[in-house]
């Protein structure tokens, strides 16, 4: 089912773990926004109160398609709050030590679906009673790969296979459905004068995508370099998309391995389609709920001689790669995460209601309210409910 949504409809809010005093040399601040991207509002912090980027710290990126509320942290940082059109910066307190991924547990979701049929209600609820047998896959979900375009290379793939130019075409000129205009704008002229930087220099107003260019009028074919130019935490997000999107596929072809082919509903993410499991076996679920696949990575071990070890090396193998091959050369400052995800997860705490949609006469409407652990994705849940039912 289509569903129609708010940016109210979706709320989240980091749950922190950390000590407040008054004295720390950190600032810690709660940052709430909407309709913008945890990057772009650090940015937009950032020019404000004239900040370096590594005084920054923050735990984790928040749909901008949302209202959230997550903390940071700023190296003697103000006491004192910031007030733009999409976000709010409020001061809280400080910390001893700057803020990031270990400083809290999980997130807390409220999200609220909309213009439902009596039926389409009713089997939204039915399969989410479902979901504390089966779990719900650990997918990476489609915010995750904002960075790829409407082509659908991956900008990290290309890097690791050497095609440094094509990697930087990827970045900087590749059309994706988050393009804000100016930087639709700017792609546009970059592809149409690709091979002509000075006449792309010309044509390009003062931002970060012209300083780029800048440097290839006097290196012409120095894509690598070019390419370590782009912003740091641009360049980690492309290569923890490839990753991500590696993940998925072993988890899809764990999942199509374990399950029968009824107990399977594939759908149509971003990237791939993968596939969601329902109507697991007692031990079908704890099989499944007990498997840690590897964060596909150089540093990460491969587990022990079996079918997760060979459903890994060959989900990567048909990319054209090794796994000592997933390393970022030539890059000192980004690489891939090593570790394990685990292969499902379970929303705690959960809750619902189901009412009359207040914005479509006659329909109905149903609130969820779970918390979730790192790393997993309310979106999944949705999911679920609706198009898996």
């Amino acid at each position: 089912m289509k569903l129609k949504r708010q940016p109210e409809d979706f709320q989240v809010e980091e749950l922190p773990i950390v000590r407040v005093d008054d004295r720390g040399r950190y600032g810690f601040y709660r940052l709430t926004k909407r309709g913008i991207g945890t990057i772009e509002a650090i940015e937009a912090i950032r020019r404000r109160w004239n900040l370096a980027g590594h005084q920054i710290a923050y735990g984790g990126l928040k749909d901008r398609h949302a209202v959230t509320v997550q903390y940071l942290t700023i190296a003697e940082g103000p006491n004192q709050g910031l007030r733009e059109t999409s976000f709010e910066l409020t001061p809280i307190g400080r910390l001893s030590h700057a803020y990031g991924p270990d400083g809290f547990r999980g997130n807390r979701f409220v999200v609220t679906l909309r213009d439902l049929s009596k039926e389409a209600a009713e089997k939204a609820l039915t399969a989410l009673m479902e979901v504390p047998d089966d779990g719900l896959p650990n997918y990476f979900d489609d915010q995750r790969f904002g960075s790829v375009g409407f082509e659908g290379g991956f900008i990290g793939h290309a890097w690791l296979l050497g095609d440094h130019e094509q990697a930087f075409r990827l970045a900087v000129a590749e059309a994706t459905p988050m393009d804000r205009p100016d930087t639709r704008v700017e792609k546009t002229i970059l592809r149409e004068c690709w091979g002509d930087w000075v006449a792309a220099k010309d044509r390009l107003e003062r931002s970060h995508a012209r300083s780029l260019v800048t440097y290839l009028v006097d290196h012409p074919t120095d894509f690598k370099g070019a390419f370590a130019r782009i912003k740091r935490e641009l360049r980690s997000l492309y290569f923890s998309a490839f990753q991500s999107h590696l993940w998925n596929l072993m988890l899809a072809r764990l999942i199509e391995t374990e399950t029968r082919p009824d107990q399977r509903v594939t759908l149509d993410f971003k990237v791939a389609p993968l596939p969601i499991h329902r109507h697991l076996s007692p031990e079908q679920a704890q099989f499944l709920s007990g498997v840690r696949l590897p964060l596909p990575a150089s540093r990460t071990p491969l587990p022990p001689e079996g079918p997760i070890r060979d459903l890994s090396l060959a989900v990567v193998a048909e990319m054209g790669l090794a796994w000592e091959d997933l390393r970022v050369k030539g890059l000192k400052d980004v690489f891939f995460s090593k570790g394990e995800r685990p292969a499902l997860f379970l929303p705690s705490n959960p809750s619902h209601e189901l009412a009359a949609d207040d914005l479509y006469p006659g329909r109905k409407k149903v609130t969820l309210r779970f918390e979730l652990p790192k790393g997993a994705y309310a979106t999944l849940v949705v999911k679920r409910v609706t198009d898996a039912a």
